[in-house]
């Protein structure tokens, strides 16, 4: 393969970049490991018990750890979470009652949270159906939170604010902790009872605190996004104030079972090994996004987030312009994936999503967003979304090939 634009990036450059990704690492390591240290953490937690999971030891130290990690007082960590949605919608469900709003504050959700909400699909189950009803602010020309017209936005009953960290697929920019941190304060200044709610998916250990040390009350996401490492099997967790957890813990299984149910089968080890290496795996991530963002940058492509921006989570887009480009951009990463490399991608349904998709995923755990992946909607203006990644080096590889495949903008 002939030399790309990857490459044209110094070894000292990369080397000055890098090294303010490895100290992030650093620090989320270590929180870590206090957290694995405090609660004694030891191979007795990694045996599983059956059936119901009554009194699975591992399961309730693995849930102390991550509270801990998360800088909550309580979390549950469960493989019968099917998905981030699931937590996600297991946390809506707990709190919500018939007659309460819930209120987004960053524009429109991720597609699989509008079945979820009642606002696309036939509404079985969703909560509109319950008689929750919704509201949504949009965003700034810009793309950023409309704080002006937040600062009266939460009404008597607002129940719960909806606060999206990630850009999901939309082109703005993905949430700070300190964009976190002043929509908490906002909204408490209106309602010290209204939940703020954040769905946290793709933003664990990017910077140096999670949404429950800025005053969050409860959040959500998937294992086999950052957290579980790129080990973990399947899962998803919730974290938060306790009453808030044990709301979403009793949605996920029943009232009066709560978190006290639930086997962890036998795969408890890989769920306390996973957040250990968590914070080195979403380093290489935000790595290779920097490696995506200044190669297609320099194509002539739009980048979110732009070069010299600041990695806000795990997730690099890409505006390519037409359908064609982004379905060769997603054969190319499929091609250098280590799982099913000769798969050809091709645009179809999903479960969830309002539009075609087309989807990259050599993953070694099935749909893991962890591990390198590319996606988008075949709409336009055809924007690919580049996540995950085990190491940066693989990206570069899978990269050089999308770069070949695409060519430069113009």
């Amino acid at each position: 393969m002939e030399r790309s634009k990857t490459l044209e990036l110094s070894e000292q450059a990369l080397f000055q970049i890098f090294s303010g990704f490895d100290l992030q690492v650093k620090n989320n390591l270590a929180r870590v490991l206090v957290a694995f240290r405090q609660h004694r953490v030891g191979t007795h937690h990694f045996a599983s018990v059956s059936g119901y999971g009554h009194n699975d030891l591992g399961r309730d130290t693995l849930d102390q750890v991550f509270a801990t990690v998360m800088q909550a007082e309580a979390a549950a960590v469960r493989l019968q979470f099917v998905s981030g949605t699931h937590a996600i919608a297991c946390a809506l469900f707990g709190i919500l009652r018939p007659g309460d709003e819930m209120l987004a504050v960053a524009g429109q959700p991720y597609d699989t949270l509008e079945e979820v909400i009642g606002t696309r699909g036939q509404g079985q189950g969703s909560l509109q159906e319950f008689g929750i009803s919704y509201r949504q602010l949009s965003l700034t020309p810009r793309g950023t939170i409309d704080w002006a017209t937040l600062a009266d936005a939460v009404r008597s009953d607002t129940r719960l604010v909806l606060i999206q960290r990630s850009c999901g697929y939309s082109w703005r920019p993905s949430l700070t902790i300190d964009d976190i941190e002043e929509i908490v304060h906002v909204v408490k200044r209106q309602n010290p009872d209204t939940v703020c709610f954040v769905d946290n998916c793709y933003g664990e250990f990017v910077a140096d605190r999670e949404p429950p040390a800025v005053g969050a009350d409860l959040i959500a996401g998937s294992l086999i996004k950052n957290p579980g490492g790129t080990i973990a099997p399947t899962g998803g967790y919730v974290a938060g104030r306790t009453e808030w957890v044990e709301a979403a813990a009793y949605r996920l299984t029943a009232p009066g079972i709560g978190r006290h149910g639930g086997t962890t089968l036998d795969q408890t080890r890989l769920l306390f090994q996973g957040l250990f290496l968590a914070p080195q795996m979403v380093g290489e991530a935000m790595k290779g996004n920097y490696l995506i963002a200044a190669t297609c940058h320099g194509l002539g492509y739009p980048v979110n987030p732009a070069v010299n921006a600041a990695q806000r989570d795990v997730i690099q887009a890409v505006q390519l312009g037409s359908a064609e480009k982004l379905i060769a951009f997603c054969k190319a990463i499929q091609h250098y994936s280590p799982v099913e490399s000769y798969v050809e991608p091709v645009p179809a349904t999903m479960p969830g999503y309002d539009s075609d998709l087309v989807m990259a995923g050599g993953t070694f755990i099935d749909g893991s967003t962890a591990e390198l992946s590319a996606d988008g909607p075949l709409r336009p203006p055809y924007i690919v979304y580049c996540q995950g990644g085990t190491h940066w080096t693989h990206v570069a590889l899978a990269l050089e090939a999308a770069v070949a495949a695409i060519g430069p903008a113009h």
